[in-house]
């Protein structure tokens, strides 16, 4: 089930304290799993990267230029949990 993501606080470097709506805390490295490139490119600055903000109808962070992440692969890294498979099964429509 997806966790939206409460609370996102930037910290050193590229790392953010993130909260789940179901109260799971935890601290997150972004650049172990973003690459600088593309939308994600302006970020590199640390300055724009602090300007990260939770949005309120996704669930997850974003930045002003349109950037953000997946809130499962959030969930997953800050709990340790595999990812969830959303895949459709053949015949389960």
């Amino acid at each position: 089930m997806l966790k939206d993501i409460v609370e996102a606080t930037p910290l050193e470097g590229y790392r953010v304290r993130l909260r789940f709506e179901d109260g799971v805390t935890g601290d997150v490295d972004l650049s172990a799993i973003m690459r600088f490139e593309g939308v994600f490119a302006s970020l590199q600055d640390p300055a724009r990267f602090r300007e990260l903000r939770v949005h309120p109808e996704l669930g997850t962070i974003y930045w002003p230029n349109g950037a953000d992440l997946d809130p499962a692969v959030l969930y997953a890294r800050v709990t340790g949990k595999p990812i969830p498979s959303y895949e459709v099964k053949a015949g389960s429509r």
